[in-house]
């Protein structure tokens, strides 16, 4: 393991894709591993892209990088793909749409699957993050599934969130009711070039005029920015203003500690919580104990609420 990590921390594209294998497929494994590049990582600026299925997502992303790469940043792709609930496989297909880096030798592309997370991001997609981090890539794109209104997971790992939205939809109405526009630091109107687009865009402006601390001296203004992938329209300008919001976190001392402090307070809480019930909980009840108290509840001889404390009594006594 040691010389994987040295040759990750070199920035070997073969090591780095070893790694991201081994803390999706070896959980036993990770902890150490992320240990060990932990003090090399921090200096990536992690930007989300996320918003409803068919929203251009990994289409913008392709775009994105091609800019950063302009600016000659070295570019990491994390492109989350909805795990089947039957199958447990992944389709892992939004890389199909980024021909455009696919063979650059500063872009790495990773697809993963979301693994059952609501939050649109697996524990195993956030370590993959910290090993793009530790290769040396200091811009990393990370999108989304695209479940619409339950990923707002991003918004505790990224550094930057860009919630998309495309016209004819209804999606400023369904994001109001989800709550998903709570967590953007910009707003973007993909597809603009479709009618309707210029609708959407007074919405939001709208929204963010009911916001009362919208002029807070200090705060940063959501931006609404309208872009095309078909004719890269607003793209250039996207790519600024996420470059212009990392140096608005690096003025804003209070605002990047409150925001670092609630990352790490949230991945902590999440690594707890995978360990608790894939270890703990596995360990505590055995597959008897298990069928008991499921035949108990089918039987009505206990209710749901009594055998879920059963289980726990023996943790919490």
């Amino acid at each position: 393991m040691q010389n994987m990590v040295e040759k990750v921390l070199k920035g070997d594209r073969r090591a780095i894709s070893q790694a991201i294998t081994l803390v999706e497929n070896h959980p036993d494994q990770c902890a150490e591993f992320i240990g060990s590049i932990f003090r090399a990582t921090g200096k990536a600026y992690i930007v989300g892209i996320t918003g409803p299925p068919g929203s251009g997502k990994s289409t913008l992303v392709n775009h994105l990088a091609l800019e950063f790469r302009k600016r000659k940043k070295k570019v990491g792709i994390i492109a989350v793909d909805p795990t089947s609930p039957f199958s447990g496989g992944a389709l892992l297909g939004d890389r199909i749409r980024m021909d455009d880096v696919q063979t650059d030798p500063g872009v790495f592309i990773r697809s993963m699957g979301s693994r059952g997370s609501l939050g649109g991001l697996s524990r195993a997609c956030i370590d993959a993050i910290r090993v793009l981090d530790a290769g040396g890539y200091n811009i990393i794109l990370v999108e989304t599934v695209g479940a619409g209104q339950s990923e707002v997971e991003i918004v505790r790992t990224a550094h930057c969130c860009c919630v998309l939205g495309i016209p004819g939809t209804g999606d400023a109405v369904q994001a109001i009711k989800a709550g998903i526009l709570e967590i953007a630091d910009i707003y973007v109107v993909n597809k603009s070039d479709r009618p309707g687009a210029q609708e959407i865009v007074n919405e939001l402006k709208m929204l963010l005029s009911l916001d009362p601390n919208a002029d807070q001296k200090g705060r940063w203004k959501i931006p609404i920015i309208s872009t095309s992938n078909i004719d890269k329209t607003g793209i250039e300008e996207l790519t600024e203003t996420i470059l212009s919001f990392h140096n608005h976190l690096n003025n804003s001392v209070e605002f990047a500690k409150d925001r670092e402090l609630t990352r790490r307070k949230n991945e902590i809480l999440e690594i707890i919580k995978v360990e608790f019930f894939d270890n703990i909980l596995e360990n505590l009840v055995n597959k008897q104990q298990w069928e008991k108290i499921l035949n108990d509840v089918i039987t009505k001889n206990l209710d749901p609420y009594s055998a879920a404390k059963s289980i726990m009594d023996p943790l919490f006594g």
